[in-house]
């Protein structure tokens, strides 16, 4: 077969053909995660406050689909830059096992622990209510996003990305015209409320999930799939898990620190709770083309790895890095100038203003230093340490945000805890930076 692009092709053209389609369909999807909490938030501020609660377990669904896919577009990358094409068949077909094991792990969570998870954050009836049913639809329907984020991370991994964009925006876009149908019943179909935006968000990612198959079908040749008489290989999984699952506890740590800020904030208010999903879904509009700049970078710095060719990996490093720091830089400047403009999409009340205001502007004097780590952590994850992401994941979150934001609450001002973010992140950068200098002297230093 004809050498794949990732060796071949420049490297700065390379990183904009391959992540400039990820990063659209993800600025698309951070589209439609803002429009369905605009909809949200025009039934009232607990239906917002609800959907914003519901973010630790959407994030675990997304970093067991993601964390697993970067095990297997890591994996798959690597075996097609050492010309390995059974192995990448067999990676491909394994893959598809534990699409469907994770959609029953989240099927139970659907069935059984939603009011629970509810219960033990608030004890506004109105809020649990809206909670149980927008949270029992995403969950118990999510074999439609276990299987997008899968079948995309196949076609990353060869280098297909223009195919991700047309996947992931359509369902986006599914998404965005069926959320105010739905919600609030347009054209004949029934009000559903925001259990119409759950059925938006699900019905968005089915499609998607559907479309990502159909091209890997089509146009993905060097990827076969073969499920007739195939059998889960036990050695393949451990190696995609060995990569995928420091990557699945870094985003599900995410999970626990939203849930315990949200612990947190309850104490002040509701409102102060719904200012931090608020900030997370407009967050997403900046961080989301970062996540697919990486979801780009990853396979080329392994492809070139797998290749043995160090010049591209370390052009692959430094120019993708600027580009983040770039993105970050413009988000900081739009979240200082515009915050109160930015939470008025949300329908927002005088005492959110008040909250948010401040909130928004503290948090996002974070936003350089969280790209320039998060830039370094796909180097991390390319080369199959993965464990390193997890360790500054870990403690940027639960050693040190949780415990200083707990610490600052204690003096009655909700404006202290959002300082918290930017302490943890200073502590991230230098903990990544160490883990870099690390990896450089023990593998890239040594590619020939």
């Amino acid at each position: 077969m004809e050498e794949n692009k990732m060796g071949v092709m420049p490297v700065n053209k390379l990183i904009i053909t391959m992540s400039l389609p990820i990063m659209i369909s993800m600025l698309v999807q951070a589209l439609y995660n803002i429009v369905d909490s605009i909809f949200v938030a025009m039934i009232n501020e607990n239906a917002l406050t609800a959907v914003s609660m519901a973010f630790p377990v959407q994030n675990l669904m997304i970093a067991v689909g993601a964390g697993t896919g970067v095990g297997v577009n890591a994996l798959l990358a690597r075996s097609l830059g050492a010309k390995d094409y059974r192995r990448v068949n067999k990676i491909a077909t394994n893959a598809v096992f534990l699409v469907i094991a994770s959609y029953l792990v989240f099927l139970a969570v659907g069935l059984f622990l939603v009011e629970p998870f509810y219960r033990s954050q608030t004890d506004i009836g109105e809020i649990v209510a809206y909670g149980k049913e927008y949270l029992t639809i995403c969950s118990c329907f999510s074999f439609g996003v276990f299987t997008q984020v899968m079948f995309e991370r196949l076609l990353q991994a060869t280098g297909k990305t223009i195919y991700t964009m047309f996947t992931q925006g359509t369902g986006a876009i599914v998404n965005i015209i069926m959320d105010p149908i739905l919600i609030f019943g347009l054209f004949g179909f029934p009000r559903m409320g925001v259990a119409g935006a759950a059925a938006a968000t699900v019905i968005g990612q089915i499609v998607a999930g559907i479309l990502s198959v159909w091209c890997n079908q089509k146009v993905n040749h060097e990827v076969h799939i073969e499920m007739k008489g195939a059998r889960p290989d036990r050695n393949v999984i451990l190696q995609i898990y060995e990569i995928g699952i420091p990557s699945i506890i870094m985003q599900a740590i995410g999970s626990i620190m939203v849930y315990g800020m949200n612990r947190i904030l309850i104490t002040f208010s509701s409102t102060a709770t719904a200012v931090f999903g608020v900030y997370f879904k407009l967050q997403s509009f900046v961080f989301m083309p970062i996540f697919g700049m990486n979801n780009g970078v990853i396979p080329i710095i392994a492809y070139n790895y797998g290749a043995g060719n160090k010049d591209r990996v370390m052009a692959t490093i430094r120019r993708s890095i600027a580009y983040i720091v770039t993105i970050m830089l413009l988000g900081l400047l739009i979240f200082q100038l515009f915050p109160g403009t930015l939470l008025q999409m949300f329908n927002a009340s005088g005492t959110m203003l008040k909250i948010g205001i401040p909130a928004i502007r503290i948090i996002s004097l974070s936003f350089v230093l969280a790209g320039f780590c998060i830039g370094l952590g796909s180097v991390f994850q390319a080369l199959g340490r993965s464990i390193y992401s997890m360790f500054v994941s870990v403690a940027r979150q639960l050693v040190v945000l949780l415990p200083v934001a707990w610490w600052l609450a204690r003096f009655g001002n909700v404006d202290l805890v959002w300082w918290a973010i930017p302490a943890a992140e200073l502590m991230s950068l230098a903990m990544s930076v160490f883990f870099f200098l690390r990896i450089y002297r023990t593998i890239i230093s040594q590619i020939k």
